[in-house]
């Protein structure tokens, strides 16, 4: 088993498979990235391998926030691990996440499931309708 790279490391941290929320980056535009490496790599060698998806998928990258690529690094890898990163990305992918539970919601909203829990406690059926709506 060989180490995984930079570049690898890199094109990883972009796969919608990758990602912790369900919803797909191709959807969107990200408005800002940080990448945090950790381990022994080159920060020259990260800062070409992020210029270069940027530059590949730069229709994915809003166009109107400068420098919106952060890239950092740590010297300590994880245990077990040469190199790992931690990506985190602002992308208006994540209104399919937002749009599938609000899409929940009103269906089970509509059936009033699980309604009596809240207006047990006081809440009113009406509140529910506004927040539908905001």
């Amino acid at each position: 088993y060989g180490g995984v790279t930079v570049p690898e490391l890199t094109q990883q941290m972009f796969d919608a498979k990758n990602m912790m929320a369900a919803s797909d980056p191709r959807h969107g535009r990200y408005l800002t990235v940080a990448a945090v490496f950790r381990g022994k790599v080159s920060m020259k060698e990260v800062e070409e391998q992020m210029q270069n998806v940027q530059n590949k998928n730069s229709a994915y990258f809003v166009e109107w926030i400068p420098n919106n690529v952060l890239t950092a690094q740590c010297d300590i890898a994880p245990r077990g691990l040469k190199m790992a990163v931690t990506f985190l990305g602002n992308s208006t992918a994540i209104q399919e996440l937002f749009k599938r539970v609000s899409d929940q919601f009103t269906a089970m909203f509509k059936r009033k499931a699980f309604l009596h829990w809240y207006t047990q406690e006081g809440m009113d059926e009406m509140e529910f309708t506004e927040a539908e709506f905001n």
